[in-house]
Order: structure tokens, then C-alpha cells, then sequence
């Protein structure tokens, strides 16, 4: 298969296409997640997040400009509770990330799949297969070995990953929404420059100014940003959302791998036991939709 084959193979809808972009927003998102602690350890997390908002929509721009026709939108209110939330959101998972270890804090923020789920089934009236309950059963027994609950685990500031996943699967409600009528650059260009200005306001209260190295890693910040965007209405064009919920538990082991890495913080062996159950529920939904969507197509033809 040519490289332009393999490309185009990327952008078509199905299943496999949704998997690959949900696994991948995982993979950015360690990364920035990397980036943010090391820069929220130097400076205070406000001004992280008001330069990360500010560089993702500096890189945006330039295409805005080549094509004034994106700036056009029929969804402003969507854009502006979009920008609200996701200050929330991403805000809360900042404060997280920076003072919580990052296998303690994506074992919280796996909530989010299960509001997600419920929220796409009552308000996007979407189908969810007995199948897809059970995955995410096991899935939620895999999360439960980690968390331990009745553990010092469930101290307050636990509360804040749980705000940041309800903010998020909220925005993923948005995002499977607004995808059907405004474009990928559009969206992330109005999500950056909205949660730029809710950040403006308490930077002026944490101003620090920062050295050239650190804004060179804010900037990989800023493009970590859009590019989980760009995964996020990738993942969400190419299948349903529910089905694609097991895979974003892959980000407990990337994000464990990642802080191995680089802060050499390893994972307890209640990651590992739970990250069993979590990789099983991925891989058995995985099998169930690929055949779902293969007896689908032989109906058609």
C-alpha cells in the first residue's frame, strides 16, 4: 500500500479509523500532560494553561487567513459554552495533573467513558449493544482495582479529576455534534481563542514572565492541544462515540509509561492487575464491532 493510500485509509470512516484516533488522542495527551507538569513545576498552572490556549491559536491562524471562509460559523453559542467548559475541564486537569501522580489521576478521569456513555445514550440517542455495557463493565472492575476505594486515594483533591471528566465528556457531546456542520480547523481555532480570553482576567494574578526555553515547550503545549482536537473530531467522524469508550482506557498505560519515563515514577502492581481488565474490555469490543461492522456491509451489498 503507497504512503497516499495509507493516508487516505485514515480519514474514511469506520471502526478501525475511530479506534486508531482514539488511541491516539491518548498518546498526545500523555504528552501534553508530560509538558504540563514540567512547565507547571516552573510557573503557576494559570499562566501554563493562558499560553497553551494562546499558541494553539497562533498555530491555527495562518490556515484561518489562507481561508477566511472558516471563520464562518452557525454555532457561536456552541463555541462559547465549548470554551467555557473546556477552560473548566482542561483547568482541572492541569491542577491534576501537576500535583497528582498521572496513573492516580487517569484512573479518576475514567469516569468520563462511563458519563459519556450515559449522556450519548439519553441526549444523542444513541443505540449502546448489550455489548458495549459489558465491555465497559469490565472495564469500570479494571478501574476499581486501581483506585482502591476506602483508600487515602479518595482525599479532596480526587474531587478535581472528577470535575475535569464530567467538563470533558461534556465537551465530547459538543464535538460529536458541531463536527456535522463546522470544520476541524473552525472549531479548534474558536475553542483556542475562547479559552484563551476566560484564562486573560486571572493571569494578570499569576504573571510570570517566562524564559525562551519554557515558551518553546508552552508552543508543544499549544500544538499537543490542537492535535487532541483534531483526534477527538477524527475519532468521532469515523464511528459511533459509545463504541469507541473502552479504548480511552489505553491512556492509563501511556500515561504510565510516560511518567516511568520521564519522571521515573513507576506504576503499583494494582495498575497492572486493573490495566488487565481495561485491555481485555478494549479487545473484546474491538472483535464484536469489527464483526458487527462487516455483517453490516455484506447486508448492504
Amino acid at each position: 500500500m503507497t504512503a497516499p493510500k495509507i493516508l487516505f485509509w485514515f480519514m474514511q470512516k469506520g471502526y478501525l479509523q475511530g479506534v486508531f484516533w482514539a488511541i491516539m488522542i491518548n498518546v498526545v495527551s500523555a504528552g501534553n500532560d508530560t509538558i504540563t507538569r514540567y512547565t507547571g513545576l516552573q510557573m503557576h498552572w494559570v499562566q501554563v494553561l493562558f499560553f497553551r490556549y494562546l499558541f494553539g491559536m497562533l498555530l491555527v491562524l495562518p490556515f484561518m487567513i489562507k481561508d477566511t471562509s472558516l471563520f464562518k460559523t452557525t454555532q457561536i453559542s456552541g463555541h462559547v459554552l465549548r470554551a467555557i467548559i473546556g477552560t473548566i475541564g482542561i483547568g482541572a486537569c492541569c491542577f491534576s495533573v501537576i500535583h497528582m501522580p498521572f496513573s492516580e489521576n487517569e484512573t479518576i478521569m475514567f469516569t468520563q467513558p462511563f458519563i459519556f456513555l450515559i449522556l450519548a445514550y439519553f441526549l444523542l440517542k444513541e443505540h449502546v449493544t448489550k455489548h458495549r455495557w459489558f465491555a465497559t463493565i469490565i472495564g469500570f472492575l479494571g478501574l476499581l482495582i486501581v483506585i482502591r476505594p476506602g483508600t487515602e486515594m479518595f482525599r479532596w483533591i480526587a474531587v478535581v479529576p472528577l470535575i475535569s471528566a464530567l467538563s470533558f465528556a461534556l465537551l465530547d457531546m459538543f464535538a460529536t455534534r458541531m463536527v456535522k456542520t463546522d470544520r476541524d480547523v473552525t472549531l479548534i481555532f474558536y475553542f483556542a481563542v475562547g479559552t484563551m480570553l476566560c484564562t486573560t482576567v486571572p493571569l494578570f494574578f499569576f504573571w510570570q514572565t517566562p524564559t525562551v526555553h519554557q515558551l518553546l515547550w508552552l508552543a508543544c503545549l499549544g500544538l499537543g492541544g490542537n492535535l487532541i482536537q483534531v483526534c477527538i473530531y477524527r475519532a468521532f467522524s469515523a464511528t459511533e462515540a459509545s463504541g469507541l469508550m473502552p479504548f480511552r482506557y489505553t491512556s492509563l498505560l501511556i500515561a504510565s509509561i510516560a511518567e516511568f519515563i520521564f519522571f521515573g515514577i513507576t506504576p503499583t502492581t494494582n495498575v497492572l492487575i486493573g490495566a488487565i481488565f481495561i485491555i481485555t474490555s478494549a479487545i473484546y469490543i474491538a472483535t464484536y464491532e469489527k464483526r458487527r461492522e462487516v455483517q453490516k456491509e455484506l447486508r448492504a451489498a
